[in-house]
């Protein structure tokens, strides 16, 4: 017999998926602009001279690298309460994707400074520039530049990631689709359309992130 699909049946619950789609959304756009400027604050740090607070902030990278964004996510939402730091999911969910994404990106940006010529770095110091304005205005425009494209990649790769946040009863997209899936049974119907929801995001979020890198950092990509 061939299996019938029934699509129509999830009509009635596109509004709790509409509503999924918002939260990723807001959850992305929060977690990209968070994540990016502690990326770059890390970018910076590691940059500079050795210090302990270089060291620090290496072994955040590295602890972040090496684990599973889920168990980090466990971690911040019932490891940090038995600390007396108590949040909401939403919180909770935030502050692990700019956690995530803050540690990749640390190494994306420093991957682009690391190949700056110590020109730029003299011509700043023969026009009486501080070294963080330098580093603001001749170093970190180039270097952005040359790693955009892996910025990119990386962004979208933590917007993907947020369906983990589910597990902790967050109801983004993915909750959305796991509730309507224990209602209706429609699995395969129900996580197609949930994908192909993901698959307009990425590319959606792409395409802006580029326009964006074209727009204000004159990216050719």
């Amino acid at each position: 017999m061939t299996e019938q699909l029934h699509f129509s049946e999830l009509w009635p619950h596109w509004p709790e998926l509409l509503a999924g789609v918002w939260i990723t959304v807001q959850l992305t756009v929060m977690a990209t602009a968070g994540g990016l400027a502690l990326g770059i604050l890390g970018a910076a740090i590691r940059s500079g001279r050795p210090s302990w607070l270089s060291r620090i902030w290496g072994a955040y990278v590295e602890l972040i690298r090496n684990t599973p964004f889920v168990v980090q996510l466990f971690f911040i939402v019932f490891g940090l309460p038995n600390m007396g730091l108590k949040m909401t999911a939403g919180e909770a969910a935030l502050l692990a994707m700019i956690v995530n994404l803050g540690a990749y990106s640390t190494e994306i940006v420093r991957a682009g400074i690391q190949v700056t010529p110590k020109g730029q770095w003299e011509a700043g110091r023969v026009l009486g520039l501080t070294r963080a304005q330098t580093f603001i205005r001749i170093v970190l425009p180039p270097a952005l530049q040359r790693i955009y494209p892996a910025l990119v990649s990386q962004c979208i790769i933590v917007m993907l990631g947020s369906s983990v946040v589910s597990q902790v009863s967050y109801e983004e997209l993915t909750f959305a689709a796991n509730l309507i899936q224990s209602r209706t049974f429609l699995s395969f119907e129900v996580y197609l359309v949930t994908a192909g929801i993901y698959l307009i995001l990425s590319i959606a979020m792409r395409q802006l992130l580029l326009a964006a890198g074209r727009r204000w950092l004159g990216v050719q990509a």
